[in-house]
């Protein structure tokens, strides 16, 4: 069965840096094009971040541009987020999710209704 397993949510302070890593397992990254979401209490799944499979090409909301890095790590089979200047509101469950590439062409994306497999999510929480 596919799994996605992030790591590296914790306790950090305002301004302060997080990374957070998700192993993909009984599947390639080399096919899927990866995404990180976040979920604030009482709050909708947004998304944070992606990255494509084709051509490393990367995507960012508004709220995190500048701050958040994507990158990934085919040979470990890793996708990383690294979080800088984080703020309060950026406290929240982060999740990595995974949709399969259908074509050469296809590129990451941000839209939660068109993901095939989806993290348990790790915290993160900002706070002084």
């Amino acid at each position: 069965q596919v799994q996605l397993v992030e790591s590296g949510g914790g306790l950090a302070q305002p301004g302060g840096s997080l990374r957070l890593s998700c192993a993909a397992s009984r599947f390639t990254l080399d096919f899927h094009n990866i995404a990180w979401f976040r979920q604030a209490p009482g709050k909708e799944r947004e998304g944070v971040s992606c990255i494509s499979s084709n051509d490393g090409s990367t995507r960012y909301a508004d709220s995190v541009k500048g701050r958040f890095t994507i990158s990934r790590d085919n040979a470990q089979n890793t996708v990383y987020l690294q979080m800088a200047s984080l703020k309060p509101e950026g406290t929240a469950v982060y999740y990595c999710a995974a949709k399969r590439r259908r074509s050469p062409y296809d590129i990451c994306t941000l839209n939660l209704n068109l993901i095939d497999y989806w993290g348990k999510g790790t915290l993160v929480t900002v706070s002084s």
